[in-house]
């Protein structure tokens, strides 16, 4: 297959420029300092720039991306993975030539059409139909090719009622239908989109992605970012990962996505610190926490739904009758679950080094960021080990099966018995 998109030693640099941060200043302060500076510059004329004002500021860079090498086939359908901050947004502003590279190059070969804000190239003044026809010309399309899309483009934006009206009317999920219409719908060779699919609803997400399936399906190349888990493995065959602006992996999209949610992950295993002990007497001692899947495989990231087991490594020193408490914190420090396992049994333990493992089969948090916090206790509840956030993860917006999730309320999910039956009552 031809060639579509080629990447070569791609790199991005941004200098980022510090402060140091000021105290109060009084309007004396401010007249005393500008006398002071206008008595150095006469007396120092081609002095330049006073020293102390140039150490108030000290600019960093940061490189977005770098080094980046890969080839896209024409017709291939490649998501973008990676965490806040990886450099997708930053590639694909490149690949849509809207952001110049610091180093290396990359080639297009053919007409892009991309989507990477709500409402991407449209003039707010203009109405819904004016815009369409300005994206139109912006891709190199004549007047007729547009009209014969037209109607098309605003069937599926559902936005007929409203088509006339300036677009800076709109809402935010009205120009988001709209702005993906145009961007699908007048044939690009490469359709490049962010997860700017995120502002839609459910329904509208999987519109779109069927259309990106038919987009692909007639040869054209489609590039999506989204931290939707589902939504990548359904459209996509193959996957991008970066980290810190970097390509950790291209290859299939299974393999890609079992990187991503961590497994092997570096921090899978914390090792328990003296300083993380926040009470306990002594008799036992967690050494190591680590997060893993169902089958022991470390991992620091979860599917909704997808099983989950917290392994903690332990040493006993005193012969005792104790019980086992966890608690999962959410971003914001809230308890969100906890499990006693006294509830089951109390365990009589000898001295020794042990293994604890904690398991729940379809973990039923909702997406977010999670910490955890673990300890031991006698029969008394006397805190023989206690230890706050020794282990983290994050539960994706995906469940196990491919559906994203449907912004539904509450910390948990949890999958009940549902029986309706009618009621005999009713006849007597």
């Amino acid at each position: 297959m031809p060639v579509a998109i080629s990447v070569e030693d791609l790199s991005k640099k941004y200098l980022i420029s510090h402060q140091k941060k000021e105290q109060y200043t009084a309007l004396r302060d401010v007249v005393a300092g500008s006398a002071k500076a206008l008595g150095r510059k006469l007396l120092r004329p081609f002095s330049g720039n006073d020293p102390a004002t140039e150490n108030d500021r000290s600019r960093e860079e940061f490189w977005a991306l770098k080094d980046l090498n890969f080839e896209i086939q024409e017709g291939d359908r490649v998501g973008i993975i990676g965490r806040n901050g990886a450099g997708k947004s930053t590639l694909l502003k490149i690949l849509s030539r809207i952001t110049e590279p610091s180093g290396g190059r990359a080639m297009i070969r053919g007409r892009v059409a991309s989507l990477l804000e709500v409402g991407t190239g449209f003039h707010p003044e203009l109405t819904g139909r004016e815009n369409v026809y300005l994206n139109g010309a912006i891709l190199g399309m004549r007047k007729a090719e547009i009209a014969a899309k037209f109607d098309e483009i605003v069937s599926f934006a559902e936005v007929e009622r409203y088509i006339d009206t300036a677009v800076k009317r709109y809402s935010s999920g009205m120009y988001l239908r709209l702005a993906f219409a145009v961007a699908a719908h007048l044939e690009p060779d490469i359709l490049i989109v962010d997860e700017v699919l995120a502002v839609g609803d459910v329904q509208f997400q999987k519109k779109c992605l069927g259309k990106m399936e038919e987009v692909s399906a007639k040869g054209r190349t489609v590039l999506f970012v989204s931290h939707n888990i589902g939504a990548i493995r359904t459209l996509c065959e193959k996957c991008i990962l970066l980290k810190e602006g970097r390509l950790l992996g291209f290859r299939g999209v299974e393999e890609i996505v079992s990187s991503y949610l961590g497994v092997g992950h570096s921090n899978s295993t914390v090792e328990i610190l003296p300083n993380m002990r926040n009470r306990g007497t002594g008799s036992v001692t967690f050494e190591s926490c680590t997060i893993c899947d169902n089958e022991g495989t470390p991992v620091k990231s979860f599917l909704i739904g997808q099983d989950f087991c917290i392994e903690i490594g332990l040493t006993i020193r005193t012969s005792n009758k104790l019980y086992f408490w966890l608690i999962i914190f959410d971003a914001e420090g809230r308890p969100v679950l906890s499990s006693h396992q006294g509830d089951v049994e109390m365990l009589r333990v000898q001295t020794g080094t042990y293994r604890l493992r904690c398991v729940t089969r379809q973990i039923a948090l909702m997406p977010g960021s999670y910490t955890i916090s673990a300890g031991a206790f006698d029969a008394d509840r006397t805190f023989l080990e206690w230890i706050d956030n020794c282990q983290s993860f994050e539960v994706f917006p995906t469940f196990v099966g491919g559906k994203p999730f449907d912004h539904r309320w509450g910390a948990v999910n949890l999958n009940m018995h549902w029986e309706l039956s009618p009621d005999d009552r009713q006849k007597t």
